[in-house]
């Protein structure tokens, strides 16, 4: 072998270690980052979707506060927290309430269980097992716990899980109020960023396009699936506290759960009602009954206000992304894998139709 050829094998040789070891290191700091940004990706998207969500009542707001943008954001903050502590703390109220009265009357030997109607046998699947049951806790319920006493501790060991899980996840929602509330006052730069990040994605100047689609799915799904599920869930809400439902505030979130999931909420205001009739007198419970079809199907004309035209999303893809998201992050997914989702959805409909994106 000459020596010219030599020396070119050599500094091609060179150049592939020297690219490796850059590859490899680049690909560890990668990976590195990753790591570390891990517990704060689904606070963060969460951010991102309420700030680009509620950016129109920020400009309104904006213009409110004399175009002081810094006095604007802290304040949308300020109001954000309460809206969402507010509300927190009168669920926890509730189930905690309940949680003591029921626990002071078992303790004093006071706590009585009224018998169930004869109605709640035709419920369907339960309905004779439920009604055996609650008329075995009617009658003795100290004799019902003992016999039932394994059951009982993983009820209580989940309803535990539970409330712990809920704290975590109202933690991480005051931390993407928090994030929303930056990332709104600096909306600018975070829009351009956005731009260049589709460019750079695209390979082309649809850049643009591209954000301002996402921009335009997230607020969409935002006031259309999320805004509906927690109107429905304050009706609902509303309604329980009226009739004096116990533990009102756990039907509430489950309401919220499977509005997200574009279930109806029937499915839960179904069974109060049938509760609300075993204890209350025909004509409020059959009011209530109605009151609860009404905000049940309530998302049939709420969804064409809310939802954005143009949005022609599945409601397969908001399930999914809802019951996903849920798996994978808690019900703080639940909220953000139903827009990640419809998102992704958007944009891969859009890159398929790519002609079409500049039109829209």
């Amino acid at each position: 072998m000459s020596e010219p050829a030599a020396t070119n094998q050599n500094v091609v040789t060179q150049n592939f270690i020297e690219a490796v070891i850059r590859i490899g290191l680049l690909l560890l700091l990668a990976i590195w980052c990753f790591k570390i940004i891990t517990p704060f990706i689904v606070p963060v998207a969460w951010g991102v979707i309420i700030a680009v969500a509620i950016y129109p009542l920020f400009i309104k707001l904006k213009t409110v506060m004399g175009e002081r943008n810094k006095l604007a954001a802290t304040v949308y903050t300020m109001i954000a927290l309460t809206l969402l502590i507010t509300p927190a703390v009168m669920i926890s109220n509730s189930i905690l309430d309940t949680s003591v009265i029921i626990t002071e009357r078992y303790e004093a030997g006071t706590l009585e269980i009224s018998p169930p109607d004869d109605s709640v046998k035709d419920w369907p699947l339960v309905g004779e097992k439920l009604h055996s049951l609650w008329l075995q806790a009617s009658n003795d319920i100290e004799a019902t716990l003992k016999k039932y006493g394994a059951e009982t501790k993983k009820v209580g060991k989940a309803i535990v899980s539970g409330a712990a899980g809920a704290a975590g996840t109202i933690l991480q929602f005051v931390l993407s109020i928090i994030i929303s509330g930056v990332l709104i006052a600096n909306a600018s730069g975070a829009y351009n960023i956005t731009i260049k990040i589709f460019k750079r994605l695209t390979n082309d100047e649809s850049g643009k396009d591209y954000a301002d689609l996402s921009k335009a799915t997230i607020r969409s799904v935002a006031q259309g699936v999320l805004g509906v599920a927690i109107i429905q869930s304050v009706l609902s809400a509303l309604g329980m506290m009226v009739m004096g439902v116990p533990a009102w505030g756990v039907w509430t979130l489950l309401i919220l759960m499977l509005a997200i999931a574009q279930l109806p909420p029937i499915l839960i205001l179904g069974f109060v009602s049938a509760y609300v009739f075993s204890v209350a007198e025909t004509t409020p419970a059959v009011i209530f009954l109605i009151y609860c079809l009404i905000v049940s199907s309530s998302d049939a004309f709420l969804k064409p206000l809310f939802l954005g035209r143009g949005m022609e999303i599945p409601m397969l893809v908001i399930l999914l992304g809802a019951i996903g998201g849920m798996l994978m992050s808690g019900i703080i997914g639940l909220f953000v894998g139903a827009i990640i989702l419809a998102l992704g959805y958007q944009l891969f409909m859009a890159w398929l139709n790519k002609t079409e994106i500049g039109s829209k």
